[in-house]
């Protein structure tokens, strides 16, 4: 037996304090198994870039954004539409140079941190969050942008937001068709 075309796949959600939790233990065990931040924020950041290069497939599916013309355009629906469909929030966007590819968003809760205090002892320059620069990476590569995504500041490190920096490295090219007459 078949299923009905027109029924759409039911998408179960997690709690989210599970979420949290279970991610606070894989930073946790990341810690223990490498001594250097640096070593840990890079495993972060491939481990998301894998979920982005996934996730999006799923985010263009569900959201029904249409084609962005523009680096803030983009942007703006990384920061209104995944972030709130993903994470519950919607961090504010600002444009950081004239030449108009560099962003940031800033998140003024962050839940992935929400059952942090601080960093572990010795872990100054852990960057906790730094699957989420991954995600966005991964993400934007696989609708052939590329972009430098890392964070600016972080209240775990004591700065008074948190802040999310994407640059994107290529300029985007305008494809102009011609009509057949």
């Amino acid at each position: 037996m078949s299923r009905p075309a027109h029924r759409r796949p039911a998408y179960h959600k997690i709690n989210k304090d599970l979420f949290v939790l279970t991610y606070g233990a894989l930073v946790a065990q990341l810690c223990k198994d490498y001594e250097k931040d640096e070593d840990v924020n890079q495993y972060l950041d491939k481990m998301g870039y894998g979920i982005g290069t996934r996730l999006v497939e799923d985010f263009l599916a569900r959201s029904c954004v249409g084609r962005c013309h523009s680096y803030s355009e983009i942007t703006d629906i990384i920061a209104q539409v995944a972030f709130k469909m993903y994470l519950g929030i919607t961090p504010s966007v600002t444009c950081n140079n004239s030449s108009r590819n560099e962003f940031s968003l800033i998140l003024d809760k962050n839940p992935l941190v929400e059952f942090v205090e601080e960093l572990p002892a010795g872990r100054s320059s852990l960057c906790y969050c730094n699957l989420l620069c991954g995600i966005i990476r991964g993400a934007l590569e696989m609708v052939h942008l590329a972009a430098d995504v890392t964070f600016l500041q972080d209240r775990l490190r004591g700065d008074s937001v948190t802040e999310i920096g994407i640059t994107f490295l290529k300029k985007r090219e305008e494809k102009k068709y011609r009509r057949k007459k």
